[in-house]
């Protein structure tokens, strides 16, 4: 009899396609990631600080028998390797793994013990899919045709200032290199996106993020002698609507930007002019050549108000990112295997956000595809947006994150095995 069932049971495993056996196997690991991501989510690390969050990663790769696995790439970074039982190309995976410097006001039982800090942007189940991932492709050697490479990234929400760090750290320590990838994936959570949802664009998905800083340098009187200086304050709002007419007047009315000033400091007292005032802002576009249109017409305005004043002025480009780009052919290849994971249906086209993520240094080198994975959830309460202290997500989504980059990643290398030369 016992016989009769294991040969029951291998021929129903037999039998299975692909997909389904994806599904099994993640489904087998579904609350070992969710575990894993509660863990993380415990102990949240700033960019370029995420020791612990590194070392768990390559722990588990090595525990999983990868065929190389390299720590230290862009600081904190890890690179693994897994070689499939058939020949083919080579697809690279990313997820991110810092944390935001916000203080956690959820009261759940894997609230952050770092106080002061907390994954508000949803990194932990970005790492803790991408190692379900890991897992599932371990037990699936046989039907990788080809390497993949998996990139587990520090810093993506930017280094601290005067380090480096991030996606474009990586690069320049050749993660896209021996072997180089011939094309990327990669997904964010979505807190306004429904479970079982996916949303995605061909082409230009997510705005260029440039962090900037403007010092005005006017002359330091008293305030009852106003003509005696020169008012760095005043200056800088002249600065300020200055700037607001770039929008306004300077770029087509149908290209999207965003130039916002979010911090300003100066000034050491209520009867002293200001003989120095630093702002800080960020510059959003989906077009590089408006950026760099915008760019240049900053430096052109802002020079000349502080000047007409009498002021001095400097401007700083403290963090760039690039706009985050969808190869279209890469795209239109990828969505058919969506489709089987989450329903056709349940495909959502999006229009081009104005956030930003530095996974598009990798899409500047290789094509690459990168998506939102629905977490949002009304009935149980999972409606906080991400950058805020009540951020969480729905846990229901991450073993569908790990069926969606599976299968992306298995139909990637057997459509590369089967391409004409």
């Amino acid at each position: 009899m016992r016989f009769l069932l294991l040969l029951v049971a291998a021929t129903a495993a037999f039998g299975q396609t692909r997909d389904q056996r994806i599904a099994q196997f993640a489904d087998s690991i579904r609350q070992q990631v969710i575990d894993c991501r509660r863990d993380l989510h415990m102990h949240p690390e700033l960019s370029n600080r995420e020791e612990r969050t590194s070392k768990l990663v390559a722990d588990k790769l090595r525990a999983l028998g990868f065929d190389d696995v390299k720590t230290g790439v862009g600081k904190y970074g890890v690179v693994g390797l897994l070689k499939g039982g058939k020949p083919g190309g080579v697809v690279a995976v990313r997820a991110d793994m810092d944390a935001l410097p916000i203080t956690e006001e959820n009261n759940v039982p894997y609230k952050s013990q770092n106080i002061g800090v907390k994954h508000a942007c949803g990194h932990d189940g970005h790492t803790s899919i991408q190692l379900g991932v890991a897992e599932v492709l371990s037990k699936m050697r046989s039907d990788i045709r080809g390497t993949i490479k998996f990139i587990f990234q520090p810093a993506e929400e930017g280094p601290p200032f005067g380090e480096k760090g991030g996606a474009k750290y990586m690069i320049e320590e050749g993660v896209l290199e021996n072997p180089r990838p011939s094309a990327i994936f990669g997904l964010h959570v979505g807190a306004q996106i429904p479970v079982g949802k996916i949303a995605y664009n061909s082409g230009p998905l997510l705005a260029s993020t440039d962090t900037f800083a403007i010092t005005i340098t006017g002359k330091t009187v008293h305030g009852a002698y106003p003509h005696e200086g020169i008012d760095g304050i005043e200056v800088s709002a002249q600065v300020i609507q200055a700037l607001q007419t770039i929008r306004s007047r300077r770029i087509i009315a149908s290209e999207p930007m965003v130039l916002t000033i979010g911090k300003i400091e100066g000034g050491t007292r209520n009867n002293i002019l200001a003989g120095k005032v630093r702002m800080e802002g960020t510059l959003r576009t989906l077009n590089e050549g408006v950026r760099e249109q915008v760019r240049t017409l900053m430096r052109q305005v802002g020079r000349g108000v502080a000047e007409a004043n009498g002021a001095g002025f400097q401007l700083e480009w403290l963090d760039e990112n690039p706009v985050t780009y969808n190869d279209p052919a890469l795209t239109e290849k990828s969505l058919p295997s969506l489709a089987r994971v989450f329903g056709k249906e349940n495909l959502i086209r999006t229009d081009p956000q104005m956030g930003g993520e530095d996974f598009a240094y990798f899409q500047k080198v290789i094509p690459g595809f990168f998506y939102f994975l629905g977490v949002g959830n009304v009935a149980k309460g999972f409606t906080a947006i991400q950058h805020t202290p009540m951020f969480d997500m729905d846990e229901d989504a991450l073993a569908l994150g790990v069926k969606a980059e599976v299968t992306l990643l298995l139909d990637y290398l057997d459509q590369l095995g089967v391409a004409p030369k």
